[in-house]
């Protein structure tokens, strides 16, 4: 019998610092090993998809490859207990779409381990409006809360505002009635922000002093970093006693300038996110919340469609700055 063929991006590195994309078909017997085949329905772009994309070797090792780290779709066929053909399920971070391939693809195999089952009240492609950028958001918004940061205590700033964290944490950050200032490049995006919930706009040079001082002004209670670098540096100084802020991301740069007086002065603190080996046991509940409490009404203004076909464009937008909210992908458009 002819073997099963599907549709993927796969990018291919046909000479030394030079990679190609395109869209192929290809067999299923060459997915990786693991125990469930799922028919991916949607994925979603990260910027970390769009490195892969491009042949960051930090990212992907090997080529040719397909990205993706986002997928959500319906179990095809699975050797392990948990999981029965049919089951709507989502599989994000871990290896996926780095080293194993990823959700720009019409199917994937993965470890048992690896796939959450997706909640009745949250549809395959409302996941992957939210995916590892929603997720992501949604983790650095519950370590606030967790670490005590209430409503009262005064601003919270958000950085890469109009980026996918960025857009999700300003609007589930409103959803919890905190008073939010979203610092952005595209500061031509203002209303969008404030359709979010955003208080204030400003401008990423508020937020982006490389006076090499060790304290500035105390101005927020708490804060989403999504860009690392000066940003993040002028956030920790800039943070008020006893504030947290959380970090998730490097656009801006990965090193960090500081002393330690932010937080022997004034007690900050300092919490690292990291999505993509989140535990399985507070991932799920965390998805769970997300299809609940912080389902949010304005998802289709935060998200665009696009077909696999068009992915290749849209990683280039993504790669350039000029991406605004999340792209989602259809698969079988």
């Amino acid at each position: 019998m002819p073997s099963k063929t599907f549709k993927a991006l796969v990018v291919e590195e046909i000479e030394k610092g030079k990679f190609t994309r395109a869209i192929q078909e290809r067999f299923i017997e060459d997915l990786p090993d693991g125990e469930v085949l799922i028919k991916v329905r949607y994925s979603s772009l990260n910027y970390k998809d769009a490195l892969s994309a491009t042949g960051n070797k930090g990212v992907t090792r090997e080529y040719p490859h397909t990205p993706g780290i986002d997928s959500a779709g319906v179990v095809e066929e699975s050797d392990a207990p948990k999981f029965a053909p049919g089951d709507k399920v989502i599989v994000h971070g871990y290896d996926l779409g780095m080293n194993t391939s990823g959700g720009f693809a019409q199917y994937i195999r993965v470890p048992t381990d690896w796939v959450v089952r997706l909640r009745e009240n949250l549809s395959l492609k409302e996941s992957m409006m939210y995916g590892t950028a929603g997720f992501t958001a949604a983790m650095s918004v519950k370590k606030l809360l967790d670490h005590g940061t209430v409503t009262n205590d005064g601003e919270i700033l958000v950085t890469g505002a109009t980026g996918g964290v960025g857009s999700f944490a300003v609007a589930l950050l409103a959803l919890e009635g905190f008073s939010v200032v979203a610092a952005t490049g595209k500061t031509e995006q203002a209303n969008y922000l404030k359709s979010l919930g955003a208080s204030k706009v400003i401008s990423r040079d508020e937020v982006n002093d490389d006076s090499g001082k060790p304290l500035l002004t105390r101005r927020w209670a708490g804060v989403v970093d999504t860009v690392g670098g000066v940003p993040l540096s002028t956030a920790i100084r800039s943070t008020d006693y006893e504030g947290t802020v959380t970090t998730c991301g490097n656009a801006a740069g990965a090193h960090l300038d500081l002393t330690v007086y932010p937080f022997i002065l004034r007690g900050v603190s300092l919490l690292g996110v990291d999505s993509a080996n989140y535990p399985m046991k507070i991932r799920q509940p965390l998805w769970e919340k997300i299809a609940t409490d912080w389902k949010l009404e304005m998802l289709d203004e935060m998200t665009r469609e696009c077909s696999l076909a068009d992915i290749s464009g849209e990683i280039d937008r993504i790669l350039d700055g000029k991406q605004v909210g999340r792209v989602v992908v259809d698969l079988w458009d």
